[in-house]
């Protein structure tokens, strides 16, 4: 028996020969359509080229897990890649520019090329193809300087740049077919495991599709998201603005002493576009009675709203700011969630009747009275809060159901004023790998828990999921109701996080569920060379999370 080794596989032991890989022990696990991506044992993900050890207590993974899917997409973004390059030629460049509902967009840079269907059934057809030949990947370990050469070579030289900040000697490349680049994370064994995939016509480009997490024979769902695509793209112009694309752009700031700069112009353009949404607002003085302020977790919405309270006085409008959370109906007639826990986030949380009433009162001149909530006792009260608006008055209104019509029914649109912010990312790693919108929002949380909350790491990336779905119901779905929408997200922000957040995420050891989450964070950050804060305003939105913020936050 020397030759055997016992293992548990989704809780079922199995004795199985010395020196199987994972890949193969899916197969005998019952795995034969080669849905099982990724596998995790002990709090740690393994690709299923790597083989398998004595005593482990195996997990795999499809891509409905969000990690099988994290490994599912970068494993289509490369045959993607291939593929345009073998119907386009070799020099044909592929931007991966950002998330829109899940699928990716993407850009071809190459002179006379236009994204139409029929040049992207193409390419599908070649990815098809590939995906049918079931070519495996290949991880090839190179020295750092080999790496930097092939990037070279392949007219990657943003990638190339990038791999000089690494400090390790040596570089994990993906080969498919020949074609080798550097992908941040897991990838799939081979392409035989890529079978849904789909490519459609999108703004200048096309958007790369995925399967749908909670049914995998439906593709992510996408429209013409005009306000939110136009966000991107004034994005695209301020990082061309500031000369920083990637983050080699960033280190190289950060290494030849433009780093403050690139903060004061960032933070400029941030006050420039808060001020143009308060000059939006006046021009509809007397009409605009509610602005309506509905983001994600830590997308910095309580530094935006008084940041859009100096720009509003500036204008001669006097804000005042009502709490959503002061609406909550009585804790005993919460709604509840599909485990019986009381659902906060459930619109129906909220005194909806009640909120309108309160609203239309201050909208028609009258006096009123504004509850607060008692967390202790779970009960609404009534202290003496009374507040009448002047001629010029506005009322501003925070919170996670602020742009969705059903909490505000009964105000007259004309009256309404609604804003969207978010912390989009402007910055990839370079133009293969992005960077997470949500994996930036959780760096901003953690941080700021830590900071202000008491919450360590790990309780923090325990509950980002329930968070995220919070969002996904509540938020995500109304933001192309927004008047505008607010990128709170700037360029320079996770080179300054980076020395606040590793010594918390070092502390999770592989001990923790967390562990798999805060080595992906570790990893990713390890390509960000640190920068100094004090150089930020206080005012940023950046210190509403590192702490030192001028506003109440």
């Amino acid at each position: 028996m020397l030759d055997k080794i016992k293992v548990i596989v989704n809780g079922k032991e199995m004795t199985v020969q010395k020196g199987i890989t994972f890949q193969e022990l899916a197969y005998l696990a019952g795995d034969s359509e080669k849905n099982f991506i990724i596998a995790k044992s002990g709090n740690e993900l393994y690709e299923l080229i790597r083989t398998v050890d004595d005593g482990m207590d195996i997990e795999f993974y499809d891509i409905s897990n969000f990690e099988g899917m994290m490994t599912y997409k970068r494993s289509v973004s490369m045959l993607m890649i291939k593929a345009v390059q073998d119907v386009l030629g070799e020099n044909t460049h592929v931007v991966i520019e950002h998330s829109i509902n899940n699928n990716y967009y993407c850009e071809i840079h190459k002179p006379n090329f236009r994204a139409t269907q029929a040049e992207l059934d193409k390419i599908k057809e070649r990815m098809m193809q590939i995906a049918h030949e079931d070519v495996p990947i290949k991880k090839v370990i190179v020295s750092r300087e080999k790496a930097v050469e092939i990037a070279e070579n392949n007219g990657m030289y943003e990638k190339a740049r990038l791999l000089r900040y690494r400090r390790a000697s040596y570089v994990n490349l993906y080969d498919m077919c020949g074609y080798r680049d550097y992908f941040y994370g897991y990838m799939a064994p081979s392409t035989g495991y890529l079978r849904k995939f789909d490519l459609v016509p999108y703004e200048k480009s096309f958007l790369l599709r995925f399967p749908n997490r909670s049914n995998l024979n439906v593709y992510e769902e996408y429209a013409n998201y005009d306000k939110f695509s136009a966000v991107f793209m004034e994005r695209l112009e301020w990082c061309k603005l500031m000369k920083v694309k990637t983050v080699a752009d960033l280190n190289d700031l950060i290494a030849s002493d433009g780093f403050e700069k690139l903060v004061l112009i960032n933070e400029a353009l941030h006050e420039k576009k808060i001020a143009q949404i308060a000059d939006t607002i006046y021009e509809r003085k007397g009409k605009v009675k509610v602005v309506l302020i509905a983001g994600p977790s830590s997308s910095g919405k309580t530094t935006f709203a008084q940041r859009l309270g100096v720009q509003l006085r500036v204008n001669g409008i006097v804000p005042h700011t009502i709490g959503m959370d002061d609406y909550f109906v009585d804790r005993e007639t919460t709604p509840l969630d599909e485990s019986g826990k009381p659902d906060y986030e459930n619109i129906n949380a909220l005194n909806v009747a009640q909120f309108n009433k309160d609203i239309m009162g201050l909208i028609n001149g009258e006096r009123v009275e504004i509850p607060s909530y008692n967390f202790i006792s779970g009960k609404s009260e009534y202290k003496g809060r009374f507040l009448q608006l002047d001629k010029d008055d506005i009322i501003v209104i925070e919170g996670i159901h602020a742009l969705n019509d059903e909490l505000t029914k009964d105000i007259p649109n004309e009256n309404k004023f609604r804003v969207f912010i978010s912390a989009m990312t402007q910055l990839n790693v370079d133009d293969h790998n992005r960077i997470s919108t949500s994996d930036s929002r959780l760096i901003r949380r953690i941080v700021r828990d830590h900071q202000f909350r008491g919450s360590d790491a790990a309780k923090t990336i325990e509950t980002w999921p329930s968070v995220k779905r919070g969002e996904e119901n509540n938020i995500f779905p109304f933001q192309e109701n927004a008047d505008v929408m607010f990128n709170s997200a700037t360029i320079y922000e996770l080179c300054v996080l980076k020395p606040y957040i590793e010594p918390l995420l070092f502390k999770i050891d592989k001990t923790y569920p967390q562990y798999v989450t805060a080595k992906r964070i570790i990893k990713f950050l390890d390509y960000f060379l640190p920068a100094n804060s004090l150089c930020i305003p206080n005012n940023s939105i950046i210190k509403e999370f590192l702490g030192g913020s001028i506003f109440k936050v």
